[in-house]
């Protein structure tokens, strides 16, 4: 079960609030292109991510364990094409992989693993080459996705699915209002740090500076 967003990471989003829900669009026009997908996974995972791949780009190291990641997904895709949708509790439905979805009144782009389509729905569905369960920046990349999907195919998406291909789990996440204007909220706080430029504070989770790629020059401010 992916945990609360609430208990976990809310009170620390409104402390840095950014421009107001409709004012999302924009950002667009102001940042020149729309941001990625990803960068909500960052946000989640560290706020300084943004502001490191925004405002002060510094050069990134590709590392083993990334490179390891795309290949990977490659294999995984290849092999879940000849799987049936049972896995995610679905009889019917046709698949698309890397997906490519961009809205302008979110002002997002990226593309998604894979999107199955039925009759009536749209899932989407992100595969994760991790050890642990999902985490909270797994899950609102995943409804950025859900909410992206639904202006492209113009159907609904009730739920979307993590897959984590070293456990070989599905992960079922609800895509509930809750949850679509929370995502909204963390795009519009990646938009306030970008346009206002200022450094928001690091993770509270020391543990996630190990491997991190902007270590080097996030320490010690």
């Amino acid at each position: 079960m992916i945990p609360s967003e609430r208990r976990n990471f809310e009170p620390e989003l409104q402390a840095r609030p950014g421009p107001a829900e409709g004012s999302i669009a924009p950002s667009k026009i102001a940042l020149g292109e729309p941001l990625r997908v990803s960068d909500i996974r960052q946000y989640v995972y560290c706020p300084r991510i943004v502001y490191f791949n925004y405002v002060v780009p510094v050069p990134r190291i590709t590392t083993v364990k990334m490179d390891e990641g795309l290949k990977s997904h490659a294999e995984f895709s290849d092999l879940e094409s000849r799987r049936t949708l049972a896995r995610y509790g679905l009889e019917e439905g046709t698949r698309e992989f890397r997906v490519y979805l961009e809205s302008r009144r979110l002002g997002i782009a990226g593309r998604l693993d894979l999107l199955i389509s039925t009759r009536s729905n749209v899932y989407p569905v992100e595969f994760k080459d991790t050890q642990g369960e999902p985490g909270l920046h797994h899950k609102y990349q995943l409804v950025a996705y859900a909410m992206m999907a639904e202006e492209a195919r113009g159907k609904p998406a009730k739920a979307g699915f993590i897959y984590v291909i070293p456990k070989k789990k599905v992960f079922r996440v609800a895509m509930d209002e809750s949850a679509r204007v929370f995502t909204r909220r963390i795009i519009s706080a990646m938009v306030n740090i970008i346009r206002s430029g200022t450094m928001p504070r690091r993770t509270r989770w020391g543990g996630r500076c190990r491997d991190c790629e902007f270590r080097n020059y996030c320490r010690g401010a």
